[in-house]
């Protein structure tokens, strides 16, 4: 069973930053990794590694891979297995039937005190605007709740430009909770 999920930020949108899946497994394979295996084409991928490694140390060498093997640019996160499992549990948004309508955002390390009240003022604009949308931190996770839809969201859009942004000191992928629980149930959660 995998004992990490690894997600790229920004491949296979639109046609930009085409990655083969075949070529991201061998990739991180070729980090000495085990069990790799990807789902959907948006650049999750699972593998096994040595109990302990530390995640921002193999999220810095599969970025730096990918860049030089698939000359493609894209930031990493990489979760345990139990990481994502306390993500899944501590959703504050269980009660939204559609999982299309929660997103989590998951973060290389937890938001510091700045980023978590850049977050804070994005979102009193957009309720100031009327959006019903709403974001919530918990450890290396964001969860946005997007009620009328997550392309719909200046909140999520803005959510996603801060995370980005080289001030951050952090950087972070948005997935839908139902790929969220779909990586879980792959690590065997």
């Amino acid at each position: 069973m995998p004992t990490h999920v690894a997600l790229l930020r920004g491949i296979n949108l639109g046609g930009h930053n085409r990655v083969a899946m075949a070529d991201l497994r061998t990739v991180v394979g070729e980090l000495g990794h085990t069990d790799v295996s990807t789902y959907i084409q948006s650049g999750n991928v699972l593998f096994s590694a040595t109990a302990g490694e530390d995640t921002a140390a193999m999220a810095a060498a599969m970025a730096a891979a990918i860049a030089a093997r698939l000359g493609v640019a894209a930031p990493v996160v990489v979760v345990t297995r139990d990481e994502l499992s306390e993500i899944v549990d501590d959703n504050p948004f269980h009660a939204e039937p559609d999982p299309k309508r929660v997103h989590a955002v998951l973060l290389s390390q937890p938001p510091g005190a700045g980023l978590l009240e850049r977050l804070g003022a994005a979102a009193a604009s957009a309720a100031a605007a009327g959006a019903r949308d709403s974001v919530q931190a918990t450890g290396r996770a964001l969860y946005l709740h997007t009620p009328d839809g997550y392309g719909n969201s200046d909140l999520a859009d803005a959510v996603l430009r801060i995370v980005s942004a080289p001030k951050a000191g952090v950087t972070g992928t948005a997935r839908n909770w139902a790929t969220v629980t779909k990586l879980l149930e792959l690590c065997g959660g």
